[in-house]
């Protein structure tokens, strides 16, 4: 499992076009959480373009499944070229459908892999261009219980070490849970304990994937 990727922002849609010899190539990308998301979304597509001469899926997850299909088109000119853009951009838990109407010239496969290609290189940038990738990495939670009276320097702390405040409540005492890059809360985890005379304060959580 890779430790860090980037992918798009939930509920939004990236759309990318290309043309060549009158074939109309239409790339949309969205985010999934998994294969089942993946899947309704190609579901969704088909029936959005239920016209179109192909709707070519592609995935990849951030556990590292990943799944193309050329949907009819010749074998590896569609469905792999797709996913090879996914993966250079360093995307995961997205899926990419690219349609595509033909034209009634057939392009060959340099052709057809030129075409998917541009079409969801298209979409990734339309996608950049409009603020809607998000960069997720593996973090690690730390919650620790403060007085009122060093809950600003605590607060300091965190940021110093590195980390953001998730999550703050304030009841007779403050509770604050911070996110740490997984591996560096160790800084902030030992400040704690020098401020508190020693005394572990802090209970981190198992490290799990969080926008930076």
């Amino acid at each position: 499992m890779r430790e860090e990727y980037i992918s798009l922002a939930a509920g939004v849609e990236a759309t990318g076009e290309f043309e060549d010899r009158r074939s109309r190539f239409i790339a949309q990308l969205v985010h999934v959480e998994g294969e089942r998301e993946a899947q309704e979304f190609i579901e969704k597509v088909r029936a959005r373009h239920h016209d179109a001469r192909h709707n070519v899926p592609a995935w990849i997850l951030s556990d590292g499944r990943e799944r193309c299909s050329d949907d009819g088109e010749p074998s590896q000119t569609s469905g792999r070229p797709t996913l090879d853009v996914l993966r250079g951009a360093n995307l995961a838990n997205v899926c990419c459908v690219v349609t595509r109407y033909f034209g009634g010239t057939l392009l060959g496969p340099g052709g057809l892999k030129r075409a998917y290609t541009a079409a969801t290189q298209e979409a990734v940038r339309a996608a950049e261009h409009d603020g809607m990738f998000v960069h997720m990495a593996l973090a690690t939670r730390v919650t620790c219980v403060v007085s009122y009276a060093a809950y600003g320097k605590v607060e300091r702390l965190v940021r110093d070490c590195g980390g953001n405040i998730k999550d703050t409540i304030f009841a007779e005492d403050v509770q604050i849970t911070a996110s740490f890059r997984a591996g560096t809360e160790s800084r902030f985890v030992d400040a704690m304990r020098e401020l508190n005379a020693g005394e572990d304060v802090c209970v981190l959580g198992e490290p799990t994937f969080s926008e930076l």
